[in-house]
């Protein structure tokens, strides 16, 4: 007896904008459903229909080609968090580019790193102001608005690049990741978790250039025709228990950290509104914080476990009983293991053995490979498996138990962080001999970010001048929240620098 083939085996046409859209605005009982709702600082509202979307996806797509782009060139999407930001994506993808969302707040030389690492052809928003050695297409946000042409638009393919995430790892450069347009399948699977219906109001109040706001908080809503509400203006715990009530959201998606915020600011009868359920990822979610939310807000918070090389693939959700601690199954489709750190074994451990959490390589939502990184692909492929770095373990019943990071990348309110790529900026600063980055735990709900340096010999260093050095470097959310001057840091025989040591000590001397 013989399997059924998957859907995207074959490579045959496919489309994510087409998959997430093109549905739902071309049927009459869905096209002038209510696709995305933008809400100002100020809470105003703008609302866009189905059809309306995808008619300005379309006039993008045809633009972009109109300006002699071609398929499979890279597109940097660097604009405001805004609407223009969700449809200039779209209409990316659908003219066959690849593009690739950053932060508008990232300075000329992380910019800079981006546009000569991916061969970028064209910006959609600006380059960095102090920036002038890009050489590609600019269309200014002003341009987006009115954009527009006659171009035909090609067909892509089921493994074709869809696009490309960039992502902090354990060099001083981040890596990108290349995602297919098969990604969507891997998308679907996530319903087990998200269970989002035509009928749901969604509100991510992250940015667009989160993946898991434009994954989660965009592009899953849309999929399965619901109404997504994105948000610019202040993050504050007060403001999403209120818009909540006020717009009839649903569903409510955020890191584990703003939950604990509303809890702490919104009275208890700002909390729940019309809520069916609320979704978490992005860190651990503590069980005194589930306990809390079900006791105040009445809904029952489901959580994920991700990366950004697939999205979320372990999870809670309506037909997955929560058990406290755990982020979950891996979701129905997937096929996910734990294995042995050392060696090469693809034998899965016994439940409850910590070891690398894996997942198959035959999952549709598992990137293509890293850009351009052949080395850094090559250690996380073991035979058929994908290994992200994420130790784990799981136990009889097939729930996963989070067990830290393989490495040392710095999880911070909601940020994954590599430590190499900020010590390297601080190591630019004159008078810094040696850096290292750590994180500082000050409860079980905040992590900040701490740069301890060494002087070079003779040296003093003054922290507020490196803080403003590192303003030059970095993005705001890659910047250290506290820096410390030492004098010596505990090394390994060899030289290197034991982190998890150093984190200790700072713990013991604030504790």
């Amino acid at each position: 007896m013989t399997s059924t083939p998957p859907p995207w085996a074959g490579n045959p046409p496919l489309n994510l904008a087409r998959w997430c859209l093109q549905r739902h605005a071309e049927d009459p009982a869905s096209a002038h459903r209510t696709a995305l709702t933008f809400v100002s600082a100020t809470d105003t509202t703008r609302s866009w229909t189905y059809g309306e979307v995808w008619d300005r996806v379309q006039q993008i797509a045809r633009g972009l080609r109109d300006r002699g782009l071609e398929t499979g060139d890279r597109c940097l999407v660097r604009l405001p968090h805004s609407p223009e930001y969700a449809f200039a994506f779209m209409g990316a993808i659908l003219a066959g580019l690849v593009p690739i969302p950053v932060s508008p707040m990232l300075t000329a030389e992380e910019f800079s790193f981006l546009a000569a690492d991916t061969e970028a052809a064209v910006v959609i928003g600006a380059t960095p102001p102090d920036m002038d050695d890009f050489t590609g297409v600019v269309i200014s946000a002003a341009e987006v608005a009115r954009l527009d042409g006659t171009a035909a638009l090609p067909e892509t393919h089921a493994e074709d690049p869809a696009y490309l995430i960039y992502t902090s790892g354990t060099t001083a450069r981040s890596k990108g990741a290349l995602h297919a347009q098969r990604s969507v399948y891997g998308r679907a699977m996530m319903r087990s978790w998200q269970d989002f219906r035509p009928g749901d109001v969604t509100l991510h109040p992250g940015t667009l250039n989160w993946t898991f706001t434009l994954g989660t908080g965009l592009m899953d809503p849309w999929a399965a025709g619901a109404h997504a509400i994105l948000a610019e203006g202040p993050n504050e715990p007060s403001r999403w228990p209120r818009l909540i009530r006020e717009l009839n959201v649903t569903i409510f998606i955020a890191v584990p950290t703003i939950f604990r915020q509303i809890l702490k600011y919104a009275t208890d009868e700002h909390i729940g509104g019309a809520l069916r359920h609320v979704l978490c990822a992005g860190e651990p979610l503590l069980p005194a914080l589930l306990e809390e939310w079900r006791a105040r807000a009445g809904t029952e918070v489901y959580e994920a476990l991700g990366m950004t090389e697939m999205s979320t693939y372990i999870s809670t959700g309506p037909d997955v009983p929560i058990r406290p601690g755990s982020a979950g199954r891996p979701q129905p489709g997937r096929r996910v293991a734990i294995l042995p750190v050392e060696g090469d074994s693809e034998e899965p451990l016994p439940p409850g053995e910590v070891g690398l959490l894996a997942v198959h390589r035959s999952d549709p939502g598992l990137m293509l490979h890293y850009w351009r990184r052949p080395e850094e692909q090559a250690a996380v492929i073991r035979g058929e498996w994908f290994i992200g770095g994420d130790l784990s373990s799981m136990d009889a019943d097939g729930y996963v138990w989070f067990a830290g990071r393989a490495d040392d990348v710095i999880k911070s309110f909601g940020y994954r962080l590599s430590p190499v790529e900020i010590e390297a900026a601080l190591t630019t600063f004159p008078g810094v001999g040696e850096a290292c980055v750590i994180p500082h735990r000050i409860d079980d709900q905040r992590t900040l970010v701490a740069a301890c340096v060494i002087p070079r010999e003779g040296a003093t260093i003054d922290t507020e001048a490196l803080a403003a050095h590192v303003r030059g470097h970095l993005a705001g959310y890659k910047r250290p929240h506290e820096y410390l001057v030492m004098e010596t840091f505990p090394h390994t025989a060899n030289g290197k620098v034991l982190r998890r040591a150093l984190a200790a000590q700072l713990a013991q001397e604030n504790a």
